[in-house]
């Protein structure tokens, strides 16, 4: 025991040293001259760059975390290097469970080609995974990645913690009342249900799957087009995810403990933290899963004890003297509490052809009971449907913070290839005030013109094929127009779009001769080459009918030539070769 207490109080004596000696060496090691105030949040008021940092739009909901930081001394490369109590807790501390680590590494390769910008490094997961569940209870997953058991947070009812009612239905954390942060990256069922992602491809969202988990915070990290290889946008979007310097801290120390080296550790065997932020005198901190418990009589984080006498009497009154009448002090209400209702200020048709940007944004304005604006008030745009839309930076949810006039207007829309209607709703961030859907549709994309690449004359002797491929290319406004629909039809005339039965055609995959070609599409480059053709025996000129998504044809002319007329064989009847006809020659004079 006294080893133990001894332990402890050397870490509590060296974390403000270490944690400090973390973010400068950190610092250090990176770009300069990004700037940002004493939280690490921006002072613009850009709403796709901002963080937000209510406790209901941050990854964890603020939840608790482990405290406890790494040793003073550099992470040994291997379990058997280093030597006494220092040299073992460091390699301890330094390995990291084996499926839990292929995790971080996966979501970093995946961030790296979808968000390239971002830089995210895998020693950033490994450093938050590690303060918010001990690397999932030191590795103790599946072989898939799902913990053994789910990992929860203390529910998050105000009482000490922040206050978030149920968001859904307990589907993910088993509670009806409040949310509580799940799974190994500790998300809150509101965060989950638009930054969950799917990172072992079983066609599940898991949060309490470490491959999944590791996915979806890699992305929530880079969520603003943040560059986390600069010292501003890293404390930024570490922030992000508890807002907490203590939380910064203690994440940038075991982010810069891992990058001096690291090593593959058994899963299940990994160290278990034992310091909680939640942690407070007479308060015994809870293990992930639980929630703290409180002193009968008491609210966490309310003194107890027996309550203070009256004051005595006043001389000759007799009786106890009068408290005092002054009224505590309220709390003003924030922009946020004077929100009755959100209306639509003046959004267009929204409404894009697939691959393209909406020219039309969302506009949201916050109002008073009265009608009046409210500024400063988060909306919170979240796009609702079966759709691979998203806004600018790949998100489908925005946050946007209201201007003087009480509008927010979302990032614009980036339409996916999948067509159809679909929903974007706003809300209020952090009030349950009734939202304002919004329709939005997605078209296929269309050409507004076809031309044929070449110039070159098509032509073929029957029962042959033609040598020149038909080439098209497709353009909208001018520009190329790829992923466009084709079809291809060798139709009867230029009156009659009828399909041909006769003269040139395609053959199928068996072989068989086909005049219609469906499911063709342009390349990026609007351009399309057709299989080739062939001709059958019937001679003559036939048309080609190219049309593109959008209605615009294109008539190629064919040519089919006949085929060249055999000599005939000489006719035995006539008249032989004077020169060859053997009766013509002289006769032999026999010997007298």
């Amino acid at each position: 025991m006294a080893a133990h207490i001894g332990r402890r109080l050397r870490k509590g004596a060296a974390t403000t040293a270490v944690a400090a000696a973390a973010v400068a060496a950190l610092s250090a090691s990176q770009a300069p001259g990004a700037t940002v105030d004493d939280q690490g949040r921006q002072s613009t008021g850009d709403a796709t760059s901002a963080p937000d940092t209510a406790a209901d739009d941050s990854a964890t909901g603020n939840s608790p975390y482990y405290t406890d930081l790494p040793p003073l001394n550099s992470p040994a490369p291997s379990p058997s290097a280093g030597s006494g109590e220092a040299g073992d807790r460091s390699a301890a501390e330094a390995g990291i469970p084996a499926t839990v680590l292929d995790a971080y590494k996966k979501a970093e390769a995946a961030l790296r080609e979808k968000k390239a910008g971002c830089n995210l490094p895998w020693q950033l997961l490994a450093a938050i995974g590690k303060v918010e569940s001990g690397q999932a209870r030191g590795g103790r997953v599946t072989a898939d990645g799902t913990t053994v058991t789910p990992i929860l947070g203390p529910q998050l009812d105000g009482n000490g913690f922040a206050l978030i009612r149920d968001t859904d239905n307990g589907a993910y954390d088993g509670n009806r009342m409040y949310d509580q942060a799940v799974g190994p990256m500790q998300f809150i069922p509101s965060t989950w249900s638009w930054a969950g992602r799917d990172g072992n491809g079983d066609g599940r969202k898991d949060p309490n799957n470490i491959y999944d988990a590791a996915l979806a915070a890699g992305h929530y990290l880079c969520r603003y087009d943040w560059d986390l290889s600069e010292p501003g946008d890293l404390r930024k979007a570490i922030l992000s995810y508890n807002n907490s310097t203590e939380y910064l801290n203690t994440v940038l120390s075991w982010l810069e403990y891992y990058r001096k080296g690291t090593h593959e550790i058994p899963d299940g065997t990994g160290a278990l933290p034992e310091d909680r932020s939640d942690a407070r005198p007479g308060v015994t901190p809870s293990a992930p899963g639980t929630t703290p418990p409180a002193r009968p009589g008491t609210r966490p984080g309310k003194p107890s004890g027996p309550r203070p006498s009256p004051s005595p009497s006043a001389p000759g009154t007799g009786s106890p003297s009068a408290p005092p009448t002054t009224p505590p002090p309220s709390t003003p209400p924030t922009p946020t509490d004077t929100v009755h209702h959100l209306e639509d200020a003046g959004t267009g048709t929204l409404t894009a052809m697939a691959g393209h940007t909406f020219a039309e944004r969302i506009s949201t304005r916050a109002e008073t009971e009265a009608g009046k604006a409210v500024a400063k008030v988060r909306i919170r745009f979240t796009i609702v449907g079966d759709t691979d839309t998203t806004f600018a930076g790949g998100e489908s949810v925005a946050t946007v913070t209201t201007d003087a006039s009480g509008v927010a207007v979302a990032p614009a829309l980036q339409a996916g290839e999948r067509t159809g209607a679909f929903a974007v709703q706003a809300a209020v961030a952090g009030r349950s005030v009734k939202g304002v859907p919004y329709k939005v549709t997605v078209t296929q994309r269309v050409a507004d013109a076809l031309t044929r690449v070449g110039e070159k004359k098509l032509t073929c002797v029957a029962g042959g094929e033609f040598a020149e491929p038909v080439e098209v290319k497709a353009t909208y406004g001018g520009e190329a127009a790829g992923k466009v629909a084709v079809t291809a039809r060798l139709v009867t005339s230029a009156d009659d779009p009828a399909e041909n039965d006769k003269g040139p055609y395609f053959k199928d995959a068996d072989g068989k001769a086909v005049r219609t070609l469906t499911g063709l599409r342009t390349g990026p480059d609007g351009q399309l080459t057709l299989p080739k053709l062939y001709a059958d025996d019937t001679a003559g000129t036939f048309l080609l009918r190219v049309t593109a998504a959008g209605g615009v044809t294109l008539e190629v002319e064919l040519t089919v030539e006949p085929a060249a007329t055999p000599s005939p064989d000489p006719d035995p009847s006539a008249d032989p070769d004077p020169s060859t006809d053997p009766s013509t020659e002289p006769s032999e004079t026999p010997a007298a």
